[in-house]
């Protein structure tokens, strides 16, 4: 046999028959007995009709309305109540041809309508055409909640994936062992902020301030990477906490160098930051038993300050500052000197 030829079966129907006659049930039963698509069910009690349509997954329901302690009606009620069974189609099986009792199975949610017993060819017509209907509709129903669900966990990894690539951004702009904004950082504030003060219009200075840990080669070498590691940490925490403001950032530049960067700060104001910094590391006197001219860490820094025009660019406000934290270091350390007059704007 060419099995090419034989009708392919998609789906499957699952007939539930509740009626209190058994030999209406037998009647059915024989007329469906060989279609090999349909799988007959018989409930005689409509007390379980509700429970057997859920337990056998039911694709119609074909109903009496005549029957003992429950009627068709009420039961018809429950089914599309009932949130596993509301979309099940219900055929009813009367025996009148009667249009006021079919208007009124129509009402209470029947789907069809047939007076029994039928013609075989309409019954089973009937039942593959609300099955399929039943199966499509389940199908849609399923893959719309599985592409709601899908949008829902695509939503919630979208929100993952933009969370963690703030997150990433976040530590790709943190030094990772002091735990403050890295050189990326400081030349992306500075960049911004030159930019902001150059497009006012008044003239709005910034100030930097280069600042090296005096020595720090001979106390690293000296006593271990792993004490050098926790000093570097200890006075980025000291001299973070003179910077104030929000706009303001103190960074590390590298090695044991730091930089800040002070919004609309005049020299002066920017010399009394740096000498509280250098003041506050010597006040934490952690011992340097390896320096060269004190016996604790101390700092040397240089200050700078410009007013952004046209005319002028960042690198000169940086070269400025480091010429002056070089002078610090050339006339003894541990003291802070400021940038040559000819780069300190007029007041």
């Amino acid at each position: 046999m060419d099995n090419s030829l034989t009708p392919q079966i998609e789906y499957k129907a699952v007939v539930l028959l509740v009626d209190d006659q058994p030999m209406v049930a037998e009647g059915i039963r024989r007329m469906l007995q060989d279609e090999s698509d349909i799988d007959f069910h018989y409930c005689e009690d409509p007390s379980k009709a509700l429970e057997l349509a859920i337990e056998i997954k039911s694709t119609i329901i074909l109903q009496d309305l005549v029957m003992p302690d429950v009627d068709g009606m009420t039961l018809m009620r429950f089914y599309k109540s009932h949130p596993e069974t509301s979309q099940i189609p219900v055929l009813v099986l009367s025996s009148k041809e009667d249009p006021e009792i079919k208007s009124d199975a129509f009402s209470h949610g029947a789907n069809d309508y047939l007076v029994k017993l039928p013609e075989p060819v309409e019954l089973i017509a009937r039942i593959r055409a609300h099955s399929k209907h039943y199966i499509t509709l389940q199908e849609h129903n399923k893959a719309y909640e599985l592409m709601q669900k899908m949008q829902v966990e695509l939503a919630e990894a979208n929100k993952e994936l933009e969370q963690r690539n703030l997150e990433l951004q976040h530590l790709s702009r943190i030094d990772g062992l002091t735990g403050i904004p890295n050189r990326r950082s400081f030349d992306e504030a500075l960049k911004k902020e030159w930019c902001r003060a150059s497009r006012q219009t008044n003239e709005t200075d910034i100030s930097l301030i280069m600042i090296d840990i005096d020595f720090f080669k001979l106390y690293n070498d000296g006593y271990g990477h792993q004490q050098g590691d926790d000093c570097l940490k200890l006075v980025a925490k000291e001299i973070s906490k003179d910077i104030k403001r929000d706009c303001d950032l103190i960074a590390r530049y590298g090695g044991e160098e730091f930089v800040a960067v002070l919004s609309n700060t005049s020299l002066h104001a920017a010399m009394k930051i740096a000498e509280k910094m250098r003041k506050h590391i010597e006040k934490l006197a952690i011992p340097h038993e390896y320096s060269a001219h004190e016996t604790c860490v101390t700092l040397s820094l240089g200050v700078a300050t410009l007013i952004p025009t046209k005319n002028n660019h960042p690198a000169q406000l940086i070269e400025a500052a480091d010429k002056a934290l070089y002078k610090a270091k050339k006339n003894g350390r541990n003291q802070v000197i400021q940038a040559p007059e000819l780069l300190i704007p007029q007041i």
